[in-house]
């Protein structure tokens, strides 16, 4: 079941816009990370660059979405799917990327393995990126 999308604007205390609604709405939509040109495309108003990066940043900050890093250096954007908080992102699953379709997917049921630091060193986050063939590709 689909959130209400203003309720979750309103819930991270953010004004509900034409913008943030509809890209909220693609992220809720969506089972795959979104890039930056995904949203510009996916949208029925033509947003310019800057309201999307805002949007996005936003987004972040308030815990709604989070970053994947990609093979070439540029990001994907995936919901998250625990209630993160603002400014700290705990949701920790694994990504998969289909080396086929380019597709990336956040895989909530895998567990990310337990990494242990040497004394002094904090995790404040921790990536893991599998690249494969989806199933869709299979």
């Amino acid at each position: 079941m689909i959130p209400n999308i203003e309720d979750v604007l309103k819930r991270n205390r953010l004004s509900v816009t034409d913008s943030r609604r509809e890209i909220l709405e693609l992220f809720l939509k969506s089972e795959n990370a979104l890039a930056h040109h995904d949203i510009e495309s996916g949208t029925s108003e033509k947003y310019d660059r800057v309201t999307v990066y805002r949007t996005l940043q936003v987004f972040m900050e308030k815990g709604i979405i989070h970053i994947i890093p990609t093979s070439d250096n540029s990001v994907k954007y995936a919901l998250c799917k625990d209630n993160c908080e603002e400014g700290h992102h705990h949701d920790d699953h694994v990504h998969f990327r289909c080396i086929s379709c380019g597709v990336t997917s956040c895989l909530e049921d895998v567990q990310v393995p337990l990494i242990r630091l040497p004394r002094g060193f904090k995790i404040q986050q921790t990536e893991v990126i599998i690249s494969g063939i989806c199933k869709a590709c299979g």
